[in-house]
């Protein structure tokens, strides 16, 4: 059987997509989640389709939550070997505009959510000898984005912790890599095509060299690798999926 995996952000879009190809390749999933029963949803439709999953409710931004969650994932599934971070906010606001409330409640979900999830799960793998980890972050980071800058911060934080983390624990078997998407078709970027914060599918599209906007299910292939044995060679990197697009 699989290894133990934790996703977080994944009762909708790129979590989502990942939490099914996990269980897809046979590793026993945890679905986190801030909306509890749509985690629980998700891990039912999981195992309709014959994969394992476990729905947890948690607000990776509170620590307790978070330890409490993944009590739960090993006293149901076993010790943790994989973790990836997808659970995020996005907003679109001018600079001078953000509140030092926005601020904060940016990176505590983006950036220090994520630093709860890796460091309440490392041990486990440090136990074993072997692990997985792979961030989302996000290509804004990498270019910059009006009218996001707490949100690229957030992001870039989140790749250097990646490189960090890669450093400090590749002796122990374990990978750390992180995936900014580029332009991908979830609801969370539905959300913003419609308030106009983003132009409409075609408008994207154009500006993409493969001409189509990325889909949750080609995140979920790259992390797929970035979590097998396969990839025990490959650690502290970017993997950029953005259909060719750099800005």
């Amino acid at each position: 059987m699989g290894r133990v995996a934790v996703v977080t952000g994944a009762a909708s879009g790129i979590g989502l997509a990942i939490g099914r190809r996990l269980a897809g390749d046979g590793h026993r999933v945890a679905l986190l989640d801030l909306d509890g029963a749509a985690a629980d949803q998700a891990a039912g439709d999981v195992r309709a389709d014959g994969g394992s999953a476990l729905g947890c409710a948690a607000d990776v931004s509170d620590r307790a939550a978070v330890d409490a969650a993944l009590d739960t994932v090993r006293r149901e599934l076993g010790p943790i070997a994989i973790v990836v971070t997808s659970a995020g906010l996005d907003e679109f606001t001018p600079f001078t505009e953000i509140t030092s409330a926005a601020w904060e409640r940016m990176l505590a979900v983006n950036l220090t959510g994520t630093f709860h999830c890796l460091q309440a799960a490392v041990p486990d793998m440090i136990a074993a000898g072997w692990g997985r980890i792979v961030t989302i972050s996000s290509s804004s980071a990498q270019s910059g984005a009006p009218r996001m800058a707490h949100y690229v911060a957030s992001k870039g934080g989140v790749i250097g912790l990646t490189k960090a983390l890669a450093v400090e624990l590749g002796s122990h078997g374990i990978t750390v890599n992180t995936i900014p998407p580029g332009a991908i078709d979830t609801p969370m970027s539905r959300r913003a095509q419609s308030t106009g914060s983003l132009p409409d599918t075609e408008v994207i599209a154009r500006m993409i060299p493969v001409r189509r906007m990325g889909t949750p299910e080609d995140i979920a292939a790259a992390c797929a690798f970035l979590c097998s044995d396969d990839a025990s060679y490959v650690t502290g990197q970017q993997i950029n999926l953005n259909g060719g697009r750099y800005l």
